[in-house]
């Protein structure tokens, strides 16, 4: 039982695989460069771009490129321009099958039993029959000219008889045109001659321009070195003035310096002459007070001779007393006498010197009390001003012994002597008590 089972498994499997080996064979797929033709008991069928089943034994198909076909159209015979020129054209042609069905089936009907060589040269003598026609319409300039015109005017005349085979032309393409009477090269001379003028014109203008560019950029270089010299000179011009100002400045703040000195030094000496006057004020009192000490000591002077006088008197009266005691005790006497004498004038001139500078600073107070002092110059022997009052003041001072002798009668020269004299004296006694001994 197993057995039986395992044989229908494997017959039914061989059978489903024969099956669909046969329907795989029955269905056909058409690719997107083709198309497939089917016909038989159902009419004929265009597929393209998906697949059909065909039943065997009642339908068939045949396939139809839609690829791009492309050939040379070169007519072996001359061909003859409007103007009667023989030319040779040699043109490149792009046809295909058009898309819709009606086309395809109109292609497959011309062309599904013939090689590719047989359906290009069918259509290859339909486009050089079409070719001759439009050459006889045209000059050989426009030809050679305007090759895109020619293509324009082949594939609109060929489109009515393209069409009729289910084709359409997708391009023309004028490759070459020659002619054997040079014809065309004759024809490019004057293009040539005018290319070559224009050339030359161009060449000219070019050189023209340039040389204009170039004199422009003289004249502007020029300009530019012009301005710049201006902006130099004017910069120099600007540097300069403030130069000239820096040094005008500084020789007002010089000369304001100056004249600050000038005044400080006017002051100064000014001061200098205040403290001069002022100086000569205290000068001035002090020689008044000299002349108050003066007379002051006059009168101790005169105080002291009186009493020298009384003493004199007393010795004299006491000398005749004693007279008698001796010639020896007399001569003691009389000794006394001198020493008391010389003592007196001793005592005068050390009083003398001693109060010499408060006499001349009792002259000269009266001045420190002096706050300013107003000279009035008229004489004309050279002493007047400052120096007026300094003589006056020194000739002041050198009337203070004149002013002792005039106030105290006595001669300072001669006391001075007396007083060197009597510093002799005691050298001499001292000698003499020397000897004695």
């Amino acid at each position: 039982m197993t057995n039986q089972i395992i044989l229908i498994a494997g017959l039914g499997l061989l059978a489903l695989i024969f099956l669909l080996g046969i329907l795989a064979r029955m269905y056909r797929k058409a690719g997107p460069n083709e198309a497939l033709i089917v016909y038989g008991f159902r009419g004929p069928r265009v597929i393209k771009g998906h697949g059909t089943v065909i039943f065997p034994m009642v339908e068939n198909c045949r396939e139809l490129s839609l690829e791009l076909m492309s050939f040379d159209v070169a007519p072996q015979q001359d061909l003859y321009t409007k103007q009667g020129v023989a030319v040779t054209v040699e043109a490149v042609a792009q046809i295909k099958v058009r898309s819709d069905q009606a086309s395809i089936l109109t292609a497959a009907e011309q062309f599904l039993t013939k090689a590719p060589q047989q359906r290009e040269g069918l259509i290859r003598l339909v486009m050089e029959g079409h070719l001759r026609g439009i050459i006889g319409q045209l000059t050989v300039e426009q030809i050679v000219k305007e090759p895109e015109m020619v293509g324009e005017r082949m594939r609109s005349t060929c489109a009515e008889d393209m069409s009729k085979m289910g084709l359409e032309v997708i391009s023309f393409t004028i490759k070459e045109v020659r002619d054997k009477n040079e014809y065309i090269a004759n024809m490019g001379r004057p293009d040539v001659a005018r290319i070559k003028r224009d050339a030359d014109v161009a060449t000219a203008e070019a050189e023209r321009d340039t040389a204009i560019q170039r004199a422009n950029a003289l004249r502007a270089a020029a300009i530019a070195k012009a301005q710049a010299d201006q902006d130099r000179v004017i910069a120099e011009t600007a540097s300069q003035t403030r130069q000239a100002e820096a040094q005008r400045d500084l020789d007002i703040k010089k000369a304001e310096y100056a004249e600050q000195s000038r005044r400080q030094q006017a002051s100064a000496d000014k001061a200098y002459e205040l403290q001069t006057n002022v100086m000569l004020q205290q000068v001035t009192a002090e020689q008044v007070k000299v002349q108050q000490v003066e007379k002051e000591g006059q009168i101790k002077v005169q105080e002291a001779e009186g009493h020298a006088s009384a003493i004199r008197t007393q010795g004299e009266a006491e000398a005749a007393i004693i007279f008698q005691k001796g010639e020896a005790e007399a001569k003691a006497m009389n000794v006394k006498a001198e020493a008391y004498q010389e003592w007196n004038q001793t005592a005068v001139v050390d009083k003398l010197l001693t109060n010499m500078a408060d006499v001349v600073r009792a002259m000269a107070e009266p001045l420190s009390k002096v706050d300013k002092i107003t000279i009035v110059s008229t004489g004309s022997d050279g002493a007047a001003g400052v120096n007026k009052i300094t003589g006056d003041m020194t000739k002041i001072a050198a009337q203070v012994p004149a002013l002792f002798e005039a106030l105290s009668g006595m001669d300072i020269k001669q006391l001075m002597a007396n007083v060197q004299s009597m510093k002799q004296k005691p050298e001499n006694g001292a000698a003499s008590a020397a000897s004695a001994q």
